[in-house]
């Protein structure tokens, strides 16, 4: 006979390189943790392609939603210390809500947007995702979806998952920084959270926080130029954009490609909001869905008789990126006519085909956006200042307006 299985201890804590031990707040968060659309986030790197440039930034969607989690935390110590009421339900919806803010997110998401799954949004995904965990855990993930739906009586919980202040933000910058070396990126995480505070329902920051919360957005702006849209990046990024849209191309003219079952199955279909509604099959397959799928079929394409899927797979495996060009202005049709036609002559190529390797797109870099969960500093006689109202760091007034940088990718043929 089998002996019987000792209870699982579920006071668990977690090593993090950031914050030291995180303890996992209560049993339920732990099974909520261990739950396979929790743990498949382990299977997806947070940066995508930008350790092709940084070769550190090897961590996982996992580590951060832990990390987000154990802020979210801390800002609810802190508010709860200012004499903000909120109760144990509410803390725990809240730490759930963080922690399951990124559950739709799908390998590589910006290339699987593009195309692959291109209907829905991972925000309406990861909503969908907390849906069928509500199913399983009950009242507390139902709270936890209006929190992070901002349906919830009490918005600055919402707020503290989603908006210019949120634990994502604070978790990801720093997170990011320490991963990929770029130390630009590193903020004061303990002393905004410190800083926190609730007026009328809403998320604000003490006057005082107003150096810290400049930092913050400076090292917003700095971490995209320098590591979310470093342009290396962004040509591998689009690279494999461009082989999941031949892929999805071929696969829809009858051409036999290797895939794992759930990605044939989203080559194959125009997914839309409507469809991930109504058929289950969707969602489960999603569920599936992880950077090891992506891996593994570009290194099979590397070598299929197509010569565009062969060509860009074999590239990115082997990080013979695309030469790729920034500049300010729009380029002009003539240039990109002009790589085109350099392109034909090198490949023999037909125009449909080069489609698929000469490409251009914009750019946009917002470190903060006006008029969208402004961040607002509350001062000691009780009024409300807008960051750029308030900040006497004249950075701070041109950071609220979005840059927009224009480029231009082509293979290295010369």
């Amino acid at each position: 006979m089998l002996p019987l299985s000792a209870p699982s201890n579920k006071k668990k804590i977690i090593n993090d390189p950031l914050y030291g031990f995180i303890a996992i707040p209560d049993e339920l968060i732990f099974d909520v943790m261990n739950h396979p659309y929790v743990q498949r986030l382990r299977r997806i790197m947070q940066l995508g392609l930008s350790n092709l440039v940084y070769p550190g930034a090897q961590h996982t969607r996992y580590t951060h939603v832990v990390g987000a989690m154990h802020l979210m935390t801390l800002a609810i110590g802190v508010l709860r210390r200012k004499g903000q009421e909120i109760n144990a339900e509410e803390e725990r919806a809240a730490q759930l809500a963080i922690l399951l803010h990124d559950i739709g997110h799908g390998p590589f998401s910006h290339a699987l947007e593009y195309d692959i799954v291109n209907g829905i949004s991972h925000e309406e995904i990861s909503s969908m995702f907390i849906d069928r965990l509500s199913e399983i855990f009950g009242d507390d993930l139902r709270r936890a979806k209006l929190i992070f739906s901002n349906e919830y009586s009490k918005p600055f919980l919402y707020q503290l998952v989603s908006s210019q202040l949120d634990m994502d933000r604070m978790d990801y910058l720093n997170r990011d920084s320490f991963y990929s070396g770029v130390s630009e990126g590193i903020i004061g995480t303990d002393r905004l959270i410190e800083m926190l505070a609730v007026h009328e329902g809403q998320l604000v920051l003490e006057e005082k926080a107003i150096y810290s919360v400049e930092k913050f957005i400076v090292a917003r702006r700095l971490m995209y130029w320098q590591v979310y849209l470093h342009k290396t990046v962004v040509a591998a990024e689009y690279m494999l954009i461009n082989a999941l849209r031949r892929a999805k191309y071929l696969v829809k003219s009858g051409v036999a490609l290797f895939a794992s079952p759930s990605l044939e199955l989203f080559l194959r279909t125009d997914v839309t909001k409507d469809l991930f509604q109504r058929d289950h099959q969707y969602l489960d397959a999603f569920a599936q869905l992880d950077d090891h799928d992506i891996w593994g079929a570009i290194k099979v394409w590397q070598g299929h008789n197509d010569p565009i899927l062969s060509f860009l797979c074999s590239s990115i495996i082997n990080r013979n990126l695309f030469k790729i060009e920034v500049a300010t202005h729009p380029f002009s049709p003539d240039r990109i006519a002009l790589e085109k036609e350099f392109v034909k002559a090198q490949t023999g190529f037909s125009d449909d085909q080069v489609e698929f390797l000469v490409y251009h797109d914009l750019l946009v870099n917002k470190a903060y956006t006006h008029g969208k969960q402004n961040i607002y500093l509350l001062t000691k006689g009780g009024e409300l200042l807008d960051l750029p109202q308030a900040s006497d760091n004249l950075n701070i007034s041109a950071l609220a307006k979005p840059v927009e940088k224009y480029f231009l990718a082509f293979p290295r043929y010369h």
